[in-house]
């Protein structure tokens, strides 16, 4: 599966591996267990982060990794934002330092012609 990632004037595609979505379960309910505890996003920090939250605070992290090109973990937090948030296509990363301003972007609904 693909993600679209826009960082400033730049976009970037990660192509995830579907099976990395299927099979990082463990790893992904680490995450959450990990932010269950509470996650300093930005100069706010949140007791209990709801799910468009975690997936800000994933983005980050494809930030961050991005910049220091670790690859690896650019390609599980996308796919951690894959699964967690089914029907995401992209993210609007912010880089003015607030978590909180960064967009998940859903693909749009597909419509069906109803029956004449």
């Amino acid at each position: 599966m693909r993600i679209n990632i826009y960082i400033n004037d730049a976009s970037y595609t990660i192509d995830v591996p579907p099976e990395m979505i299927e099979e990082g379960g463990d790893f992904f309910t680490k995450m959450d267990h990990d932010m269950d505890q509470g996650w300093q996003m930005s100069r706010q920090f949140v007791e209990n982060p709801d799910g468009v939250q975690r997936c800000q605070i994933a983005a980050d992290k494809i930030l961050t990794a991005m910049h220091t090109g670790n690859k690896k973990l650019a390609l599980l937090m996308a796919a951690y934002i894959l699964r967690r948030f089914p029907g995401v296509q992209g993210l609007q990363i912010d880089t003015h330092g607030e978590m909180s301003n960064t967009k998940l972007i859903k693909a749009p609904e597909t419509l069906v012609p109803e029956d004449d």
